[in-house]
């Protein structure tokens, strides 16, 4: 902690955050501009604790930031590739990152520079990466087609499966369970069982190549993203994992590769909402059981943007491609989404805004 800190300042930068499925005007917004965490794109991002963030991309460099203070608090180097994951153990300081390099590395703020723990044997790049709710166990998923489940204290794999076209791209541990969920580029989502590391549900098949999943805090749903481009097959869609395959509603609106769609959490008798991002360089909060767009957030040049992490109800970060790190916040009420109206379908009073940039 403390090393690589540094003094941030302050600049204008136009951002477009609109209501429902079209954007509309908005005033201009002060964002702060902090040091870059990155030089590069950014592949991803998670919270390690409500004031700090992790995040890895093409400079290979595992960073630690505080996003609320505006600070660099550690950057890992261990990778010889870019990093395409990265993933924290929940009320702990450990962090994993998965590589181009086709390993996982394991982190722990607490105990220096370098890695703790190595994780070797996929042939091609990691994709995913889950750690059991109990933390004793990570699971990894690869292009190469397979899914390992390790023992995290001795970094020995213990499982291997391997499934043909199963190009993993994203990997979650379902809540107080032992069943690991799945995407793949043969659009696919897949069930696993941990104990005995078989499939034990597979999905009806997606148009389009599944790119993210996740699952929401209680288990009882999976939401996925697809690929897609000029509007077909972008959309984001909630699965009930009580009745594994069933589709309950799917958010449209993307016009390319949705590529993250994350559970918001969710204030005391608020709306369940969740969030996409998209290669078309906007962010979607939608009403998780009616799906009506309640927001979009339009970060003209930032390209891509490729992950998304709810720190809470109203703050997410999300990486890009072109233009780092963004803080978003999204406020209730604000007279100036109040003038806007209420959308496609959505509820008036949802302003979305970047606050930071780093």
């Amino acid at each position: 902690m403390g090393k690589l800190q540094s003094k941030f300042r302050k600049r204008s930068d136009l951002y477009r955050a609109s209501q429902g499925e079209k954007a509309e005007n908005s005033c201009d917004s002060q964002v702060l501009q902090y040091e870059p965490a990155h030089h590069g794109s950014i592949n991803t991002v998670t919270n390690l604790s409500p004031d700090l963030c992790v995040s890895g991309g093409t400079d290979q460099a595992v960073v630690v930031y505080d996003w609320k203070q505006g600070r660099m608090c550690q950057s890992f180097q261990g990778h010889n590739r870019e990093v395409t994951k990265v993933l924290c153990y929940p009320g702990s300081t450990w962090i994993f990152s998965a590589s181009r390099d086709k390993t996982v590395l394991m982190w722990d703020l607490n105990q220096g520079d370098e890695p703790i723990q190595e994780f070797c044997g996929h042939e091609l790049v990691v994709n995913g990466i889950a750690v059991s709710p109990d933390g004793t166990k990570l699971c990894t998923g690869s292009r190469d087609n397979w899914m390992c489940l390790w023992d995290i204290e001795t970094a020995k794999c213990e499982q291997r499966h391997n499934i043909s076209r199963n190009l993993v791209t994203h990997v979650c541990w379902v809540p107080a369970s032992s069943s690991v969920v799945q995407t793949s580029e043969d659009k696919m989502i897949r069930v696993w069982d941990s104990r005995t590391w078989q499939v034990t549900h597979t999905f009806p098949a997606k148009q389009y190549i599944q790119t993210h999943c996740d699952v929401s805090p209680n288990g009882n749903h999976l939401i996925s993203s697809s690929n897609g481009f000029g509007g077909q097959g972008c959309e984001a869609t909630l699965w009930d994992l009580r009745q594994p395959g069933c589709k309950v509603v799917e958010y449209r609106g993307h016009l390319q590769t949705t590529a993250c769609c994350v559970f918001l959490p969710v204030c005391c008798g608020g709306t369940a909402r969740v969030a996409t991002s998209s290669h078309d360089s906007s962010v979607k909060i939608w009403d998780q059981n009616t799906a009506a767009c309640l927001g979009t957030l339009a970060l003209d040049g930032a390209g891509p943007l490729v992950a998304l992490a709810p720190s809470d109800p109203n703050n997410i970060l999300c990486a890009s491609f072109n233009s780092g790190l963004h803080h978003i916040q999204l406020e209730e009420g604000s007279p100036q989404s109040q003038a806007a109206g209420p959308g496609s379908g959505g509820s008036a009073g949802l302003d979305i805004r970047v606050v930071a940039r780093f």
